[in-house]
């Protein structure tokens, strides 16, 4: 047997599971393990990447030709019929390969020491989350801000703190500093690690308490950018799960003008998304719908749709859509200055999705105003977006909706007048 296939029947056949010793026979994590939990958060020296997987080395050979492999992944090029070096390409006067002890060693302790030190560094970071937590039960004011302040950094920056705040009564501690009297210095950092955890149903109905949903509404429209996402990312935490006491924060038309101030920030893309997630899930409770009309809400999407990414303006138009549902939302709509056309182009433009909610905006104003939609609609260039769509592979529900509204289009016009309005073929025809 070739010596390579000796070595690969070895490695196939030894545990990767061991542990090692230390110099006072503890055990410690072998080289396997640590790598696994160091290599996504450090960059590791070259010198230590096996050439052919680009990983770091757990088990160094030397070939002949002077280079170094790891061995698993050499032994594999071997087992493929190559005969060569992988870097030189050097023909192999021998297969056998040579362990490289000394560059193990400098391996296994390079990670051995990178892993103490992160361990310590997480221990530290735990004993410092304690302390905080301990300092926020007695102090008030300015101490308390700054002490609010550091525990949300850490919570910010290690998944390993956000876990000692949940283990450790942290998350009842930092709720109870929210109420009437609270400073908006302290509400905004309580709120800013409250966004970051695993909030429990029982504590969400604590927070929605009147005099914390107030609180919680004034620092969304006086914060800053960053403050205003993080209450409205709460405040998402606290509708996702159709909590009954909802009705306290979708009665705040505070909360509503809110939103809409983050879907206008277009100095903030962020933002933009975050206040149109929260916008949606208010929009499909149907008790807020028509007040959410009544503050604005149609023209301001519509004005916003040219300026939109692909995720948000897909957002945008399910949010319309369902607008469009009630009789002021439609009127909303047809009110708006070059709906129309602004709506038309974006059939078939972005995605499926986006191709239904226009279309249904459409069918919604066409329904209000149908001679006037129909010419504003063909003279926009609708006939050629809808031959589109029922020609794709979209769904037989939008294919069949754009079918009835072709049609529906096409009374006003004689053949030949909608074919040269839409610039269509006589083969579309």
């Amino acid at each position: 047997m070739p010596q390579y296939q000796e070595d690969l029947v070895a490695t196939q056949t030894t545990t990767t599971t061991a542990t090692m010793k230390d110099a006072n026979g503890a055990n410690v994590l072998d080289l396997k393990t640590l790598i696994e939990e160091l290599e996504s958060s450090i960059e590791v020296p070259s010198v230590f990447i096996c050439p052919i997987s680009l990983e770091p080395m757990q088990d160094p050979v030397t070939l002949c030709t002077g280079q170094t492999y790891d061995r698993s992944n050499i032994l594999k090029w071997f087992s493929l019929g190559h005969n060569t070096c992988p870097t030189t390409m050097q023909d192999l006067w021998d297969d056998s390969v040579t362990p490289n002890t000394t560059l193990h060693h400098f391996i296994l302790s390079w990670f051995s020491q990178k892993y103490l030190a992160m361990k310590k560094k997480l221990e530290d970071v735990q004993g410092t989350a304690l302390e905080l937590l301990d300092t926020l039960k007695k102090v008030k004011g300015q101490n308390r801000v700054r002490a609010l302040k550091q525990l949300r950094k850490l919570v910010d920056s290690h998944l390993s703190t956000r876990k000692t705040v949940e283990e450790n009564n942290g998350l009842a501690l930092i709720s109870s500093l929210l109420g009437p009297f609270t400073s908006h210095a302290v509400g905004s950092e309580a709120i800013g690690i409250l966004v970051n955890l695993d909030l429990g149903s029982e504590l969400k109905r604590n927070l929605m308490q009147p005099a914390k949903v107030s609180l919680l509404v004034d620092i969304m429209n006086e914060g800053t950018i960053q403050t205003k996402m993080n209450c409205a990312k709460l405040i998402q935490m606290l509708l996702v799960e159709g909590n009954p006491s909802e009705t306290v924060v979708l009665s705040s038309l505070s909360l509503l003008v809110g939103v809409l101030r983050l879907v206008r920030d277009k100095k903030h893309p962020t933002s933009v998304l975050t206040g149109l997630i929260l916008l949606k899930i208010v929009c499909s409770r149907e008790s807020v719908r028509s007040t959410i009309v009544s503050i604005g809400a149609v023209p301001q999407l519509i004005q916003l749709l040219p300026t939109l990414n692909n995720e948000c303006l897909e957002i945008a138009l399910n949010i319309l859509e369902v607008l469009s549902t009630l009789p002021e939302g439609r009127l909303a709509l047809k009110e708006c200055p070059n709906i129309i056309p602004s709506v038309v182009k974006l059939l078939m433009r972005v995605s499926e999705s986006c191709t239904q909610f226009a279309l249904s905006i459409l069918w919604a104003i066409y329904k209000l105003a149908p001679e006037e939609c129909a010419s504003k609609a063909v003279e926009a260039g609708l006939a050629a977006k809808l031959l589109l769509v029922i020609q794709s592979g979209c769904n037989p529900v939008l294919k069949q909706k754009s079918a009835e509204f072709l049609k529906m289009c096409s009374l006003d016009y004689s053949s030949s007048i909608l074919i040269s309005k839409c610039m269509l073929t006589a083969t579309i025809q």
